[in-house]
């Protein structure tokens, strides 16, 4: 069961040939016997997804069902949930059980959907590698000794190595196509503002965007699908009508211009990597695309750009995290500087306290022009470069990451190195584009990932584009032999 896609898995269901029980209990059995040594679970509520399995498999038999209706799921630990713990894999909410559910969390489970767990992820998404979880680091499905990306790595493994039809993700400069570049599945970004944000814990407010994890487009448009729409909760939630994402999967791809940056295929991107995007730009060019070079100028700014923003509103967004009204408390504060200083101290991790020193440099009064007001011009450049080159192709296609999942431990000690795992995926967080990342072939036993962009809105052109180029070849179909 675990080797079908979701969309084949809900044709079972809705046949009556298959039922939600049973998936649940066969994914159930797969982290039992898979996840020990993944690490991608944080919680499992393995009595609350019988139930809600055998509740999904009575609006089947009524026929009251939807498209979703009784697929297992994970969600990343970022979405709070008032039935388990929301952690975002840091101490500091180590025991947190939210008192409502993230708008995500909602809409999926209205839409039949049954939660298996919650998913392992870098301290308040901080990170590209998934090992900056207080809870330990996150094993690559396809070598166990590779980072699966972050920091939604935890829900990349679930879906790579089959413990869950699906996972919901996070995308804040790259967290859902990284690790789905990194673990061989597909994961989209939606435009900023698509997917509610409500009930998401926050890390940089003006770039997190919610998505979904799979193995196919098709699997992603559903839940795409499900997830999106305008929420009252949420003062950035867009209010135009949500399309059908799956209606236009299968548009032809004749006159489709794909722009091909040259920033992209410059120095610092491995030639494997490389070869393996060529080869699939290839493939999309027999379908009848047309390939077009073009230039992104401001391209090498989007790494210094985003790490000033990004640590600036964490800086902001993680100050309410102070011992008092909730989250991890110091014991026997002598005084309330003192119970600020250790209970930050305890509950953060370095990379958490990085950040927040860094955005909290960059918005102090002597460094606010030099710094955060100076990359927020350069997040306007790099948006106008993107308006232009949308004047002349439909989408953009290139690497997702410049190298595939490294070694656990190889980066630890040198953030910058780390940073640069953004390289090709901060732009479209800092424009608020949609972005997707597909598996495109294997460079030394590991996945390549395919990342493509649009314009505003355009999350259906960029699910057409990739769900043809997966009906031409099977790098998605592809399952690491460990957990076969």
């Amino acid at each position: 069961m675990h080797d079908m896609t979701m969309a084949q898995q809900a044709a079972l269901l809705a046949s009556g040939e298959l039922t939600s029980a049973d998936l649940v209990e066969h994914y159930l059995a797969r982290i039992e016997q898979h996840d020990a040594r993944l690490n991608a679970y944080l919680a499992v509520d393995a009595e609350g997804a019988r139930l809600a399995a055998a509740e999904a498999d009575k609006r089947l038999q009524r026929g009251e069902a939807g498209p979703l209706t009784g697929i297992p799921i994970a969600h990343k630990d970022i979405f709070c949930t008032t039935d388990m713990a929301t952690t975002c894999g840091s101490r500091m909410l180590e025991n947190y059980v939210s008192p409502y559910a993230a708008t995500v969390v909602d809409k999926l489970q209205a839409a039949g959907m049954v939660t298996l767990g919650k998913a392992n992820m870098d301290e308040f998404a901080m990170g590209s590698s998934n090992e900056n979880s207080y809870f330990g680091a996150v094993a690559n499905p396809w070598q166990e000794n590779r980072v699966p990306g972050g920091s939604s790595g935890g829900s990349a493994a679930i879906v790579a190595a089959r413990l869950a039809s699906a996972a919901t993700g996070t995308d804040t400069g790259g967290s859902i196509r990284q690790p789905a570049a990194f673990c061989g599945i597909t994961g989209i970004k939606p435009t900023y503002g698509r997917v509610s944000r409500y009930g998401m814990v926050a890390f940089a407010s003006s770039l997190d965007q919610g998505g979904p994890l799979a193995q196919t487009a098709e699997d992603c448009a559903l839940m795409l699908q499900a997830m999106a729409g305008h929420d009252v909760r949420d003062s950035t939630s867009s209010v135009l009508k949500v399309p059908d994402f799956s209606e236009s999967l299968n548009e032809n791809l004749a006159g489709l211009r794909i722009g091909i940056p040259d920033e992209y295929f410059a120095q610092g991107l491995d030639s494997d990597v490389g070869d393996c995007v060529n080869e699939a730009l290839s493939v999309l060019e027999s379908a009848g695309a047309i390939l077009k070079r073009i230039s992104l100028p401001n391209q090498n700014l989007c790494i210094p750009a985003y790490y000033i923003i990004a640590p600036a509103e964490a800086s902001s967004n993680l100050s309410r995290f102070d011992g008092v009204r909730f989250g991890h408390r110091c014991e026997n504060p002598q005084d309330i500087d003192d119970l600020y200083t250790r209970s930050r101290g305890e509950g953060f991790g370095p990379e958490v306290k990085r950040r927040i020193l860094i955005g909290a440099y960059a918005l102090s009064a002597g460094y606010y022009d030099a710094y955060y007001k100076k990359a927020q011009q350069v997040r306007q450049l790099v948006s106008d470069d993107f308006t232009s080159a949308f004047a002349e192709v439909d989408v953009i296609a290139g690497p997702t990451t410049p190298t595939t999942a490294f070694e656990r431990g190889a980066k630890s000690d040198d953030p910058v190195a780390m940073y640069l795992n953004d390289l090709f995926t901060v732009s479209a967080n800092l424009s608020g584009l949609p972005a997707i990342s597909a598996p495109c072939g294997f460079a030394d036993g590991l996945p390549v990932g395919l990342q493509l962009s649009a314009s505003v809105n355009q999350e259906a052109r960029l699910l057409n584009v990739v769900h043809r180029y997966q009906g031409l070849t099977d790098w998605h179909r592809r399952m690491p032999d460990a957990v076969a």
